[in-house]
């Protein structure tokens, strides 16, 4: 059970403070984050953009004894449709085998620098095959598929896996509920050790108590293969079309552990501790679903409690015991 370094202000001292709190309620870490692609197409080198991106994040993270988890997300994280925002505005796309070349390079940088125990080497692979033009998903296959064939040749010890969204395997978010599977990104990531998973029900569900038992279960088709959150919540606001509140933001820890029991996932890492300060993400292009995701701390932008930080707590203690 774990958080990232999110934090409201993405200046050190915050982000420190921001672990410290929440390390004290979790025994895992987590990245999610892109390639600095405009570092990158410029010359810098895979070592030093991980080295600078993450080397001192990952050592206060060791210090602590925590589990590492790292997601490393291709396209954009906030638009499933289009590629990175780097990559858009420096013309290029991860279709180029020059591009490619450079995911991988990172990628084992990443896993010889940084050393996580769990690395996800594409995130939400099926709502990408969904959004996105057919050759950027062929593209992600490919450079995935040759970069955990590098780990392999250079004796990795992370545990390689990417992630699915549920509530497109589940028809959720294209408004059908018609049960999709994620069999095709078993087929198309034969690599995976573990199945990473994205969930955020309140896009679909209107109560926690709405999500079937076998949420995260169903997706693994009988496989005996580990699951884990490794992104996901419940917002503690409303927004747009969206209503909720702290209440049901509690409720959902005490369901998410049933659901998350049921299919014997390993880890759950909700990806945000605090909620986030907008602002810290720059200007935003219209209609971007940046609110959707701002109120998904468990505590508030000044890191007091909301009402699921008690949950949280107590079933992490349970976990220890």
């Amino acid at each position: 059970m774990g958080f990232s370094a999110f934090a409201p202000k993405f200046d050190p001292a915050t982000v420190v403070t921001v672990i410290n709190q929440w390390s004290m309620r979790g025994d895992a870490a987590l990245f999610h984050l892109s390639p600095p692609w405009q570092g990158l197409l410029a010359g810098a080198t895979a070592d030093s953009a991980v080295r600078f991106q993450m080397e001192g994040i990952a050592q206060i993270y060791r210090g602590k004894n925590l589990t590492i988890f790292v997601t490393i997300d291709v396209t954009d994280g906030l638009n499933r449709a289009a590629e990175h925002p780097e990559l858009v505005a420096a013309h290029r796309s991860i279709t180029e085998p020059a591009v490619q070349a450079i995911y991988r390079q990172y990628v084992g940088a990443v896993s010889g620098i940084v050393r996580p125990n769990y690395i996800g080497l594409a995130a939400e692979t099926n709502l990408i095959r969904l959004a996105a033009q057919r050759p950027v998903y062929d593209a992600l296959v490919r450079m995935a598929n040759d970069a955990a064939a590098d780990l392999q040749r250079a004796n990795s010890t992370s545990i390689p896996y990417v992630s699915v969204q549920v509530e497109t395997a589940w028809g959720g978010l294209q408004g059908t509920n018609q049960y999709l599977r994620v069999e095709t990104d078993f087929r198309d990531f034969p690599f995976i050790r573990a199945l990473g998973l994205s969930s955020y029900p309140y896009f679909v569900y209107r109560d926690p108590a709405d999500l079937p038992e076998d949420y995260y279960m169903r997706l693994l088709n009988g496989r005996d293969m580990p699951s884990m959150l490794v992104e996901g919540g419940w917002t503690s606001a409303s927004v747009g079309s969206v209503q909720s509140d702290e209440q049901k933001q509690a409720r959902c820890m005490t369901r998410h552990a049933l659901i998350l029991e049921r299919a014997k996932s390993i880890a759950w890492m909700p990806l945000f501790f605090t909620d986030l300060d907008p602002a810290a993400f720059g200007p935003q292009p219209p209609g971007s679903v940046l609110p959707l995701f701002v109120h998904l701390g468990l505590v508030d932008t000044q890191l007091r409690a909301k009402a699921a930080l008690a949950p949280w707590d107590s079933l992490f203690g349970l976990r220890r015991r």
